[in-house]
């Protein structure tokens, strides 16, 4: 018996010391960004306006029964500031609903004030937006392919602020920073936003100023049509088809632009089971993406070791979740096997890299909200503790999207669906598109009882450290839960401003 507690002893602390060491690699490297994030800022050189030849631009819309924001779509992409004659809108409606009809009887509106828009419509979804975009990109005309996706709502300028970078001709993509058109609608929109903010304001940032790959979001950007072609086109075997091409885009040479001061308004999930359904097909997407690129970009020899590191950490950046998960489920038994040996100067070492890790987080959204809110920065950074805690409960649902992308599991790509709310005030339109809960709010549930019970255990033991890591991640598995029930109950209710992280930290004043 005493054989058989050794092997196991050696074996949990085997998996807990590797999945704690590589945790703290994920953590250093977002201080590593923050560093490049501040770094001077690369230079580009324009064309003086005027000799530059502005290039024909196709804008393509990828949608799917998008029947509330289809109108607001439209019509922005339609008033963009560009040469109407080097100007070409395609509305690519894989729909089943009442979208088709609104968005054919405004294509044809547009079409007959002047403007060169066509419609092109599916009736399988074969390939989701990968094939619509692949199926559009046959039929354009354009140098310059914009892409926005239905939530999006691009400035007039938009494409006059961004064109010109194309006239360096190693640029294969110029991509824009996401702004948020509901930012402040509820707690669920906060922090959402702040997660995002920290994507691109120091991630994509950062990633540019160090000269390493980055991604196109798949929306708010430009691609040369040239470098599509030449990089395999749009394929269809991932679920971020985005982050793939551009991958591919770069290794075949060609370079990314990344404009922080350049923003597209977007539309956040008003709904958790809608984002948990988003975040787990960008893990899902990720993960294969990384199954399918990584080994040949580390056999390239072309490429610098620095810039493979770096590609690792980016497309494994997913593989955190199931590693956080594994690494929680042992504190517990860690804590009991080591007592002989004098815990405390065990969990002195684990606890300063958690501290660490949990750090070098706070301090990248941090980083993020006083970049891009200005002197607004404040009225977020309260949101931040429950960024980390929401994006710690998706630990759950992204460890089954990373493990369903390594058994190669087939699943549907899940639009997330968009309402145009962008205040306070119900909106009972909103009933036509309903989400539903997944037997994993039930997992969350459970684990929020469970880290109860450990921040108990840490309190009865003496282990003071640990609790404000414990009492995040509840947070974050009680208020996914509880709000993925919610939400599923009726729509109407993620359309009402229930805050419920102000209710339970932030007592109204």
């Amino acid at each position: 018996m005493d054989i058989l507690f050794n092997i196991t002893k050696i074996g949990v602390t085997t998996v807990y010391i590797s999945c704690l060491t590589i945790l703290c690699i994920f953590g250093l490297n977002r201080f590593y960004l923050i560093y490049l994030n501040n770094r001077n800022r690369r230079i580009i050189n324009l064309p003086e306006p005027g000799t530059f030849r502005l290039p024909r631009v196709t804008v393509q819309l990828p949608i799917y029964n998008e029947y509330y924001v289809i109108r607001r779509l439209i019509n922005s992409v339609s008033n963009i500031d560009y040469p109407r004659e080097l100007l070409e809108i395609q509305v690519l409606d894989d729909s089943t609903d009442n979208t088709a009809i609104i968005a054919k009887d405004l294509v044809e509106k547009h079409r007959s004030q002047g403007i060169n828009i066509n419609y092109l419509h599916r009736e399988e979804r074969l390939g989701f937006k990968a094939g619509a975009l692949e199926n559009g990109l046959k039929h354009s005309t354009g140098e310059l392919v914009a892409i926005f996706d239905a939530d999006f709502v691009p400035p007039r300028n938009f494409l006059l602020k961004t064109v010109p970078y194309f006239s360096n001709e190693k640029v294969g993509i110029v991509q824009t920073r996401w702004e948020h058109l509901n930012r402040y609608y509820s707690s669920l929109t906060k922090a959402q936003s702040i997660l995002l903010d920290g994507h691109f304001a120091v991630e994509q940032q950062a990633r540019y100023q160090g000269d390493y790959f980055l991604n196109f979001n798949g929306t708010a950007g430009l691609i040369r049509k040239q470098s599509i072609i030449n990089s395999g086109g749009w394929q269809h075997d991932t679920l971020t088809e985005d982050l793939d091409l551009s991958y591919r885009i770069q290794l075949g040479g060609w370079k990314i632009v990344y404009l922080d001061e350049v923003t597209v308004d977007s539309e956040l999930p008003v709904d958790i089971n809608s984002f948990k359904s988003q975040q787990h097909r960008w893990a899902k997407g990720g993960t294969q993406t990384a199954l399918k690129l990584l080994p040949g970009i580390l056999r390239n020899k072309k490429l610098s070791k620095g810039l493979k590191i770096e590609c690792g950490l980016h497309l494994l950046a997913n593989f955190s979740y199931p590693l956080l998960l594994m690494l929680i489920l042992l504190m517990i038994p860690m804590a009991y096997m080591w007592q002989s040996l004098g815990w405390q100067k065990v969990i002195l070492i684990s606890l300063l890299a958690v501290t660490t890790g949990t750090l070098s987080v706070f301090n990248f959204y941090y980083s993020a909200i006083r970049k891009t809110m200005g002197t607004k920065w404040r009225d977020l950074a309260v949101y931040i503790p429950l960024s980390i805690a929401l994006g710690s409960a998706l630990m759950i649902n992204n460890t089954r999207a990373v493990l369903e992308a390594l058994i190669n599991k087939n699943t549907e790509f899940k639009r997330t669906p968009k309402f145009a709310i962008t205040n306070k005030r119900l909106n009972s339109k909103s009933v036509r598109y309903k989400s539903s809960y997944e037997f994993i709010f039930i997992l969350e549930l459970i684990f929020g009882f469970l880290f109860l019970l450990k921040t108990l255990y840490a309190l009865y033991t003496g282990y003071y450290g640990w609790i404000p890591f414990l009492i995040i991640i509840q947070l974050g598995f009680f208020y996914s839960s509880v709000l993925s029930l919610m939400h599923s109950r009726s729509i109407h209710i993620p359309m009402r401003h229930i805050n419920i992280y102000k209710f339970l930290i932030l007592r109204p004043k």
